[in-house]
């Protein structure tokens, strides 16, 4: 690959880039920070670029380390409170004394057709910009950064088990807002 068409692709590649890192990280001038640094180390490692992959999967490779590296930093700065102790939520009125749900979720169709739909990102976009930060960099470390909890426990300082309660949170607020804002009844033609 030239050097012209490189530098051209990076440079269709960097609002998808931005879009990644300010979901993340929750700060323009941050995301911007870790958006430049993986451009420049993405120039810097171009003869690394096989091509095996595609140049996006790559790029974003590189993005996902520059956005821990970030969050790293950022708890290293400043001190965490106890995660997830202080959320007022009540998700055990969602379910009967028998442990199954008060009202059954709604069938949420074919969720692997709707990740295919470009319009779906956007409502996940919402959904995760509406948790609450602490929950969503748990959530994002674990499950989009692809970290492992006790690495996620590590660099947050906290306990497995306030881990696993913060995920579960954070995952039930997902799961409600999509429910509401893509797989609810009201939004069955926007999905189809």
């Amino acid at each position: 690959m030239s050097d012209a068409v490189f530098h051209a692709e990076l440079d269709q590649l960097r609002p998808t880039l931005m879009r990644f890192a300010v979901l993340q990280l929750r700060d323009e001038q941050s995301a911007e920070d870790a958006v430049q640094d993986t451009l420049l180390a993405a120039l810097e490692g171009k003869d690394k670029f096989s091509g095996r992959s595609q140049l996006r999967t790559w790029v974003i490779s590189i993005l996902k380390n520059k956005i821990v590296d970030r969050i790293r930093k950022r708890v290293r700065e400043v001190p965490m409170e106890d995660l997830g102790e202080n959320e007022d939520e009540d998700f055990d009125s969602l379910f009967a004394a028998d442990g199954h749900w008060q009202s059954k979720p709604a069938n949420w169709g074919n969720p692997a057709a709707s990740l295919e739909q470009s319009r779906f990102y956007d409502v996940l976009e919402l959904c995760m910009t509406a948790l609450p930060e602490k929950l969503a960099r748990v959530f994002t470390m674990r499950e989009i950064l692809e970290m492992e909890t006790d690495e996620i426990c590590k660099e947050l300082a906290m306990s497995s088990s306030n881990c696993w309660v913060v995920l579960y949170r954070a995952r039930m607020r997902l799961r409600e807002c999509l429910q509401l804002k893509w797989f609810g009844d009201d939004m069955k033609g926007a999905s189809e």
